[in-house]
């Protein structure tokens, strides 16, 4: 298969990926009974769980799933968690989650192309990026606790460096898988999850040193 017409699909899918959270968060935010629905009792903890649970069978078992079953299961993926973002909605003003997802956008496609044209051999890397974030989330569970605004600051600052290496380090897998993958459809929906993972973690990260709150 033809690298450009596989990418061609990633980037279509991620879009309608972050198209379907955004528009979600933002509309449920706008709308005062769902905003107390989901954000009382344990329904907000429920969806949390229920986004985590999908986005692990749906990387773990893609491959052996039906092209159209994997598409639905990413769509549901980004709906539930535009869900959770209307807490973002919520939290941050407009004008500074736009101008935070600019910005993603940007660091996002840079780091893109350095992924596509680099000749080094970035595979190497990837060990070092799953370490780094086993270590991210184990320090986010310690500062629920320690509740350390500085510390939320550090960990919010490499936590963008090893997404951003992610960022490059995927699109280099996709390109290589691109040449021995037999199923197209599959590859487009692997590619678009990773890349869109990788896109929401640089926004989070950004929004969280740079976002400008309600308060």
């Amino acid at each position: 298969m033809e690298f450009k017409n596989v990418m061609s699909k990633i980037f279509l899918w991620m879009f309608l990926g972050l198209l379907v959270t955004f528009g979600t968060g933002y509309y449920i935010s706008t709308n005062e009974n769902m905003i107390y629905n989901i954000f009382s009792g344990g329904m907000f903890l429920f969806l949390i769980i229920l986004e985590l649970v999908i986005v692990i069978v749906l990387s773990a078992r893609i491959r052996k799933m039906n092209p159209m079953t994997a598409k639905i299961m990413f769509l549901l993926y980004s709906f539930i968690t535009g869900v959770t973002f209307a807490s973002i909605f919520i939290e941050f003003q407009l004008e500074s989650i736009l101008f935070v997802f600019l910005i993603s956008a940007i660091l996002f496609g840079i780091f893109a192309l350095f992924g596509h044209f680099t000749k080094l051999d970035l595979t190497k890397i990837g060990t070092f990026l799953l370490m780094a974030l086993i270590g991210i989330i184990l320090c986010t569970i310690i500062n629920l606790f320690l509740n350390n605004e500085i510390f939320d600051i550090i960990i919010s600052c490499i936590s963008l460096l090893v997404f951003l290496g992610f960022t490059a380090y995927d699109i280099q897998k996709i390109k290589l898988l691109s040449y021995h993958f037999e199923h197209e459809d599959h590859l487009a929906i692997i590619g678009a999850l990773e890349l869109y993972l990788d896109f929401i973690n640089i926004f989070l990260d950004l929004l969280s040193i740079f976002g400008k709150s309600n308060d």
